[in-house]
């Protein structure tokens, strides 16, 4: 089963063989400045990397608020952090995982179909624009598309609101930012094994400095997975390695080489008939036409440069190639009579994205001042061969029978290309008066070209499209623990001109109105607690007006409140707490008919907690971990049109650790505990509903140095 597991233990043994207990004591512990040259919480990549990601659940700085190291605090907008120590406490395993106890933000929308990481932000879905990595894009465009690996990551960070002045087209909800592992001044390490049902995956992740001066730093990062996907015939089989080097020829210079390659074999959406009774695992696909698999590479750097004058200078690039095949059968019907549908994508991209940031630092008499300019290039080409109305044989969903290949009809393919650039200029101020007041202003201006072809039709769209978005805010520290905060800001996300729609589109616009309160409590070792109010406008929401052609027409507002707190007490206790309140309603739709429903999958209520805690060893026992969570999803409904009631659901997880001996210890995780059964999503086009995943329970052996 371990298809992957010469590549690990490779790994496992260079890493071994090239470090000693002795060199690596705890005592040796200390993190690589990767921001900001000289700032001890700082990365060269627009994001952050704090000191504390490896040892708690609580970050106290980011730059995805800014794009300049700021504190958590002095931000004026709802930013939320998952930290290394708490994916892994979590047992986290993708994405959707990692997210899952954050506030203001609702994953694993569509259940068992997990061909995407599929998120919503206040309510706005964001998978598509919203996913980011050391600050740069990860845009879906048509269907080819990424996937972040947790185990890669440093941290997942969480802006919420309206993006554009900072970081351009975007849906007004919000985005993520994944931060990749980087080398770091100290020799570390750990190996790792992680079995479960028809689950089997083993990685690494270990460096250090490469000289004796510490100008030369390494890093590299491994995983190998084979897996299935919960479902019959499904699988989820991975293979990750990244390799970092990082080069520091002086104390203000600092260049960081990123690669990694990413091969990771995936199914289509699983679902059974609505309302047919039966088990939600059945398989009703077809196991040799039932593939998501994505094939990539990225290269890129992250350069830093500071100046003696308050200068800096910063640059992050990065290059994909990505390959892709997509083959599925779906939409069975409790009549085996009825064909099954039937499609297929075959597709490649390549992306290559950078930004270039300037800053400069001053003071005088009471007032600091920081100020930001910068330039970003991003673009994307991606070409798809589409099989669109496909079919296969009917099956009987008491008793199935596959029938393979060969009872598959595809019909003529045609092509899909997407040719995208975008160049952004962004300019921002950050104002300190008396160390209490600090005004945020920023705007950007934003140039996109996108030329969308299909090569059978002898087909071509054009569309150009210029915007302005700015972004007002301020914030007031009653006390250097607490703070108050106001903005406004503004998004814009285009739309590709295609035949499906009646006019010229337009760039969909939002605006978001946001107050808020932040506390870190002295009298706490790390503490940071969030409570935020919001009021998001998206204008030029596209709708179908009949016979598949589109109008901008539509017009949706998400109103709510959102509480969230992360507590570090010592070592021993960690604990995270989160609420969400939705007031979501469609204002226009073009039609009229579902002029002032609720948008589908938007629910008005979401919660969550985590609690862990570590009892001390005393005589012949070693620490013991032990964690609990709890995940709460109102009712939401299937449809636009609020037919289809989709019942609120609770989810427990569950944790486990022993200390075996000192730094090896083995950990037990455990997602819906309680194997809650409940339907995610139902596709009213195929009658198909889609349950959230069902218990899964893993053992995790981990070593470190």
């Amino acid at each position: 089963m371990l298809k992957y597991s010469g590549l690990v233990t490779a790994a496992i043994l260079l890493a071994v063989e090239g470090t000693s207990a002795q060199e690596n004591t705890p005592n040796d512990l200390s993190v690589l400045d990767t921001i900001v040259i000289g700032s001890d919480d700082s990365s060269t990549d627009g994001t952050s990397q704090p000191a504390d990601d490896r040892n708690t659940f609580v970050a106290s700085e980011s730059t995805v608020g800014t794009k300049t190291d700021t504190p958590l605090i002095d931000i004026p907008a709802s930013v939320s952090v998952v930290t290394a120590k708490e994916m892994e406490q979590r047992g986290v395993e993708t994405l959707d995982e990692a997210l899952a106890y954050t506030a203001g933000v609702l994953t694993d929308i569509y259940g068992s179909d997990n061909r995407y990481d599929h998120y919503l932000i206040r309510g706005f879905y964001q998978t598509g624009q919203g996913s980011y990595r050391d600050g740069l894009p990860m845009r879906i465009p048509g269907f080819v598309g990424s996937r972040i690996e947790p185990y890669g990551m440093e941290r997942i960070e969480v802006l919420k609101g309206s993006t554009s002045s900072l970081f351009g087209l975007n849906a007004p909800g919000g985005l993520v930012n994944a931060v990749t592992k980087k080398p770091l001044d100290y020799k570390f390490g750990e190996i790792y094994t992680t079995f479960g049902e028809d689950h089997v995956e083993g990685g690494a992740d270990f460096g250090g400095p490469i000289d004796t001066d510490g100008k030369f730093l390494y890093r590299f990062t491994t995983k190998g997975q084979d897996s299935n996907d919960g479902t019959e015939y499904s699988n989820d089989d991975r293979v990750y390695i990244a390799p970092a080097l990082t080069w520091r020829p002086t104390g203000t210079t600092e260049l960081t080489f990123l690669g990694d390659y990413y091969k990771r074999d995936g199914n289509t959406s699983h679902g059974i008939p609505f309302g047919s009774g039966i088990d939600p695992d059945t398989y009703l696909g077809e196991p040799d036409f039932d593939k998501m698999d994505t094939e990539e590479w990225n290269f890129g750097y992250q350069f830093s440069h500071e100046f003696d004058n308050g200068l800096q200078f910063r640059q992050t690039l990065r290059y994909t190639d990505l390959d892709f095949t997509y083959e599925s059968v779906y939409g069975a019907s409790t009549n085996a009579s009825i064909p099954r549908y039937a499609w297929a994508v075959y597709g490649e991209s390549q992306r290559f994205g950078i930004d270039n940031q300037l800053q400069y630092d001053t003071s005088f008499n009471a007032v600091n001042s920081r100020t930001l300019a910068g330039v970003d290039y991003y673009y994307e080409q991606v070409s798809e061969e589409r099989y669109y109305g496909g079919s296969a044989d009917g099956i009987d969903i008491h008793n199935p029978t596959y029938c393979g290949r060969a009872c598959v009809s595809l019909g003529a393919p045609f092509n899909w290309d997407q040719d995208r650039s975008t160049l952004g200029l962004y300019l921002q101020e950050e104002i300190t008066f008396y160390d209490k007041f600090i005004f945020t202003l920023g705007g950007r201006y934003d140039h996109v070209e996108t030329n969308v072809e299909y090569p059978q039709f002898g087909s071509t769209f054009e569309t150009i499209d210029d915007a302005f978005t700015g972004r007002a805010g301020l914030t007031y520290k009653v006390r250097d623990d607490l703070s108050i905060y106001a903005n406004y800001s503004e998004s814009f996300e285009p739309v590709s001109g295609e035949s499906t729609y009646a006019d010229a589109p337009k760039p969909q616009e939002g605006t978001q109105y946001e107050v808020g309160v932040k506390y870190s409590p002295a009298f706490l070792d790390s503490a940071l607690f969030t409570l935020a109010a919001f009021d998001i406008t998206q204008t030029n929401v596209p709708y179908d007006t009949g016979g598949f052609v589109y109008a901008q027409l539509g017009k949706v507002r998400v109103r709510g409140i959102e509480f969230e707190g992360k507590v570090s007490l010592t070592d021993r206790l960690n604990a995270t707490i989160a609420y969400s309140y939705w007031d979501p309603e469609i204002l226009e739709d073009g039609t009229g008919g579902n002029k002032g429903n609720r948008p589908e999958l938007v629910p008005n209520n979401i919660a969550s907690a985590w609690l862990d805690y570590t009892i001390p060893g005393q005589w012949h026992f070693n620490d013991l971990s032990i964690g609990a969570g709890i995940r709460y999803v109102g009712s939401t409904y299937a449809d636009n049109a609020n037919t289809i009631k989709l019942d609120a659901y609770t989810v427990v997880d569950a944790a486990i650790s022993y200390e075996l001996f000192e730094n090896a210890t083995l950990q037990v995780n455990a997602t819906n505990l309680f194997d809650e059964q409940y339907i995610s999503d139902v596709d009213t086009f195929s009658n198909t509903a889609y349950y959230g995943d069902g218990r899964t329970v893993k053992a995790t052996f981990r070593y470190t140095w």
